[in-house]
């Protein structure tokens, strides 16, 4: 960041600014387009497609932005950016094609959607960055294999939990302590939550009930997890994560008495969460060292006696801090998080309530599933399916509450992409038999 701002002044001065395509104007869209737009030196917002222009007109609007015009061909849009004169549309390959823009934003938060849009933005050369835990938690990792073949950068974005705990972990690790748990803090979980229980809340926030219902029923925290685990090469302790509850304010430097040690010291160390503690909503990172010399000094500098030490930030600022995470990947060519090979934990999905046969499965943060964090080997071996896959999906035979989906137990829908892009990720980084057949 203290790179990133001085770049961004020199780009302002030299008239060369980063130009950024926006796909997707919702919640978060909103936030990311007006910290752009007003507060970001050295980076312009060229252009925002929706499936709704209405959206999209909106985000500039918000922002006092009115010279915005429907755009319907990639020359258009080129136009717009050469005059230097925003544009809107509701097709997001337009942006994806574009010679004038050199990076492509991710928000919808979508799974078979948003993979085309993003393999169509590597294709045309765009560095991608997705505000997009869940497609990155399903198919990142082969995302990242078509990424690096094209020259481009795809990474996960500051602001958001994983960005952020990526941001300490490599803080950490840089003050030659090891990392062995990376960890969120929740102020709630409670799996079976639905639109229902979360509508007053989403309302109060201008918020979508379902993407509210993901955060309570533990569906975005795994993935999340899930991609923190896949940057780092980490695991999870066990299906579901530990996921301590403690006394609400508890602070979060307790943590290091909270997580069994074993599951911590031996192997890469785990992702996980815990539910009460304070400074909520903040990241931590514990860390173990084998230097006495290093133990003294921290011991002296307040952070215990070992052989864990918490560190923690108290806050992630979500849409205020995308733009540095922009920054970082057009000018650094740096991903603020993205996977390291292979896949090393997946977000399965379980059954919110019992399931009839012949039943077509919703969307993440609804009536019927919620995710949970397993080690990718084990999804791979027990042909689980993920939940970024599940959604639409017709049940072969009832399913009871909280069991687990396999493959066997559904019809996956025909032709989707996002079930190519998973069968090509487990066909290079799980060599064995391939688990289902693609649409």
């Amino acid at each position: 960041m203290f790179i990133i701002d001085r770049e961004l002044e020199r780009l302002e001065r030299a008239g060369t600014p980063i130009r950024v395509g926006m796909v997707g104007a919702g919640f978060m869209g909103i936030g990311i387009a007006r910290q752009i737009l007003r507060y970001t030196k050295g980076m312009e917002l060229v252009a925002i497609s929706n499936r709704h222009l209405e959206g999209a007109r909106k985000a500039y609007a918000d922002s006092g932005v009115q010279d915005v015009a429907r755009v319907r061909s990639v020359d258009e849009l080129d136009d717009r950016i050469a005059q230097g004169r925003p544009a809107i549309t509701d097709d997001p390959m337009l942006l994806c094609d574009s010679k004038g823009i050199d990076a492509i934003l991710e928000v919808t938060g979508t799974v078979e959607f948003a993979a085309h849009v993003v393999m169509r933005a590597i294709s045309g050369g765009k560095h991608v960055v997705m505000m997009n835990a869940e497609l990155d938690g399903t198919v990142g990792p082969i995302l990242k294999v078509h990424a690096d073949r094209a020259g481009v950068v795809i990474t996960n974005t500051e602001g958001d939990q994983p960005g952020v705990i990526m941001n300490l972990y490599r803080w950490v690790k840089g003050l030659g302590i090891k990392p062995v748990l990376c960890g969120n803090i929740k102020g709630l979980h409670d799996p079976y939550r639905n639109p229902t229980t979360q509508e007053g809340f989403a309302r109060k926030w201008g918020m979508k009930a379902p993407m509210v219902t993901s955060f309570a029923d533990g569906t975005k925290i795994s993935f999340e997890n899930a991609i923190v685990a896949n940057a780092t090469g980490m695991r999870v302790a066990k299906r579901g994560m530990h996921g301590p509850v403690v006394e609400t304010g508890t602070p979060i430097q307790n943590a290091v008495g909270w997580y069994p040690v074993q599951d911590l010291l031996e192997g890469p160390g785990i992702v996980d969460y815990c539910v009460g503690a304070m400074p909520n909503p903040g990241i931590f990172v514990l860390g173990t060292t084998t230097d006495e010399f290093e133990k003294h000094y921290l011991s002296l500098y307040k952070m215990g006696n070992g052989p864990l030490y918490c560190f923690y930030w108290p806050y992630h600022l979500c849409h205020f801090e995308v733009p540095f995470t922009l920054a970082r990947a057009v000018i650094m060519k740096d991903a603020a998080i993205t996977p390291c090979g292979a896949p090393c934990v997946d977000v399965v999905a379980a059954a919110k309530r019992d399931l009839e046969a012949g039943e077509i499965l919703d969307g993440l943060g609804h009536y019927m599933t919620y995710g949970l964090c397993e080690n990718a080997q084990v999804v791979h071996a027990q042909r689980l399916i993920p939940i970024g896959l599940a959604e639409g999906c017709r049940l072969r035979r009832k399913i009871e509450r909280d069991q687990i989906l396999g493959y066997d137990d559904v019809e996956i829908p025909q032709g989707r992409l996002c079930d190519r892009l998973r069968l090509e990720q487990d066909a290079l980084f799980f060599p064995q038999p391939l688990i289902h057949a693609a649409a």
